[in-house]
């Protein structure tokens, strides 16, 4: 225990949580060879989380071992097992052999307790071969000891046997003669219980010399016991009976009366075998006397014990009867001061009040005006794109709805109109595939700034979703759509972005229309505008790009559906229902030689003019 705790104090004053828990495990160890189990298994717990805080594997894998065998101790088989498993865990991590024979030698020994026979023998298949691979005798010795205690309690002596005759061999190897004794005392027992009395005779004595080397009187005793009841069995009863005796005297001497009161059920049932009834009865008689003498300490033991707590209870409220008497005196004491000061306090604190309601009202107008002003701030950030500070598409849908039900304004002549441009960057995933989703991003707020430029401040931009773009003119000439197409299309193209040293050439195509737009004089609702829109964006992208499309008006809508329209615009356009011109952008050397301008679209055109005309692929 010295060196223990020596280890320990030298572990704390050089901060060596290794070292600290290696100290605190050596003296679980010598605790539980004290008997003092409980104190035992708190330091094994306390070491455990000391060593979990480490890096060092092997002293993890010790100290879980060392908690799961007390938590198996205490009966509680649920923690154990989690404590086990974590262990083979480590020790597999670990990649030291060693360590997991270790791990797997406590697994199979508490599923051994919990009498999950089962996987207890799936955990021994794997702790044979681990022993089998460190090739050391003692780890081999070790693993046979726990297959024999094991097959013994899954009723499968015939392996038991085998276990031990195999451990015996190793043992004698390793000239390990305290194991030597303890295994040759077990082979006896179990020749004893199958009958074979001459075997258990012959290991019996064996294992008497064995114990006279290494001075185990325990061992011995339990060879005499097993001699005694091989000679009853062979029916030399005399010579059982003095061999019995003889055993029986060492634990008479030891007052170890729970294995005495063990070793006499069994004298008594060899006895009755064998048909000494005299002898049996009087065996258990005196085994009765044992057990009823545990019992009455057992007995007296709870007795002390809650006449302890009862006298403990009863002092602990004779001090809390005093106690509240106490408090009660000292209450009443204070009570008195304490309304002497009410009085004196009142007139201070009614002074006070009307100052702090002041003040509280003060803060209260102050945090409501900071309220108003963060509500504000996240309005703007909710309407706001992020990445251009652009409108976002939820703004401009709440923006419509709410200017939806509300009567259009009246331009003189209807040459002044309200319009819809969508706009989409032509190659956009090429830009990103290339130059990366960062060269994307400054494409994208490039077009931002760009819109802001070509377009008015009363102009609601918005960043519609990805790379696609929209813009809400309120005002402006029916006449002069074309126009701000061509602005934003040159606009765009006029555009260098220089990044990484390379140069990136920005193009977009548009679609746009008057807003509202009015077949039968009956407006279309936004969505129906937009949707309309995008199919003339989709007919620029399908015909060369960098250009825009626009949707002028309808013509002889009462022959056909809008629904048709919208499901195919161009094939409405040819059929004469509506009215499409075509804005070329700049220069495009990607795409196209031509020199920008417009073109009308005169509904079902011949090859040469129309659509067919302004295609470019």
């Amino acid at each position: 225990m010295q060196l223990a705790e020596e280890l320990i104090a030298y572990a704390r004053m050089n901060k060596s949580d290794v070292a600290l828990a290696k100290g605190i495990l050596n003296k679980a160890y010598i605790t539980f060879a004290r008997n003092e189990r409980r104190a035992s298994h708190l330091l094994a717990f306390e070491a455990e989380k000391i060593a979990n805080g480490t890096d060092d594997l092997p002293v993890r894998v010790q100290a879980t071992i060392s908690a799961g065998q007390s938590w198996a101790e205490e009966g509680n088989f649920p923690f154990a097992l989690a404590k086990l498993q974590a262990a083979v865990d480590l020790a597999r991590q670990s990649k030291s052999p060693s360590s997991l024979a270790a791990a797997l030698n406590a697994l199979t020994l508490l599923y051994t307790q919990m009498r999950e026979y089962d996987k207890g023998f799936e955990v021994l298949d794997e702790l044979l071969a681990v022993s089998a691979r460190l090739a050391s005798p003692g780890r081999m010795a070790q693993a046979k000891n726990t297959e024999y205690g094991l097959a013994l309690d899954a009723q499968q002596p015939q392996r038991g046997q085998r276990a031990l005759l195999a451990a015996l061999a190793l043992e004698r190897q390793l000239g390990a003669r305290g194991m030597v004794a303890v295994t040759l005392v077990n082979l006896s027992d179990s020749y004893l219980k199958e009958g074979d009395y001459a075997r258990a005779l012959r290991y019996a004595n064996e294992a008497i010399t064995a114990a006279d080397l290494v001075n185990d009187e325990q061992v011995e005793a339990t060879a005499r016991l097993n001699i005694g009841q091989a000679l009853i069995g062979q029916g030399r009863l005399q010579e059982g009976k003095q061999s019995v005796a003889t055993g029986l005297a060492y634990y008479e001497r030891t007052a170890n009366q729970p294995e005495m009161q063990a070793v006499l059920l069994e004298y008594g049932m060899a006895l009755e075998k064998a048909g000494d009834l005299r002898g049996a009865v009087t065996a258990y008689h005196r085994e009765r006397g044992i057990s009823n003498q545990l019992f009455e300490k057992q007995r007296q033991k709870a007795v002390y014990e809650l006449q302890e707590k009862y006298e403990a209870e009863k002092k602990q409220r004779q001090i809390e009867l005093l106690s509240r008497e106490n408090q009660l005196k000292s209450t009443e004491i204070d009570n008195r001061r304490l309304q002497q000061r009410v009085w004196w306090l009142l007139a201070l604190v009614l002074a006070m009040a009307s100052a702090i309601v002041g003040l509280l009202y003060r803060k209260v107008r102050h945090a409501n005006v900071q309220l108003k002003v963060k509500n504000q701030e996240l309005k703007r950030q909710s309407s706001r794109d992020p990445l251009t500070a652009l409108y976002n598409r939820r703004h401009f849908q709440e923006f419509m709805r709410s200017h939806a039900g509300k009567p259009q304004p009246a331009y003189a002549g209807d040459d002044v109109v309200g319009a819809l441009f969508l706009l989409d960057v032509d190659h956009f995933k090429h830009i990103n595939d290339a130059y990366g989703h960062a060269a994307g991003d400054l494409v994208l707020t490039t077009i931002a700034e760009t819109l802001h430029d070509v377009l008015r401040e009363t102009d609601m931009i918005v960043r519609w979703g990805g790379e696609e773009f929209l813009a809400f003119l309120p005002a402006v000439a029916r006449d002069g759509l074309d126009e701000i197409a061509r602005r934003i299309l040159n606009g765009m193209a006029a555009q260098r972005i220089d990044y990484q040293g390379q140069t990136i050439e920005v193009h977009v195509s548009v679609g746009f229309a008057p807003y509202p737009l009015a077949p039968l004089g009956r407006p279309l609702t936004w969505e129906r505008s937009v949707n309309l829109i995008d199919m003339a964006l989709y007919l620029a992208k399908a015909h060369g790009r960098n250009r825009a499309y626009g949707l002028r008006g309808f013509h002889h809508v009462e022959r056909t559906t809008l629904e048709v329209v919208e499901q195919d615009l161009e094939r409405a356009w040819r059929d004469g229902f509506v009215d499409l011109s075509v804005v070329l952008g700049g220069t495009d050397e990607a795409d196209r030689p031509e020199t920008a301008g417009t073109q009308t679209l005169t509904p079902g055109g011949q090859a040469g003019d129309g659509v067919a005309a302004a295609a470019v692929t």
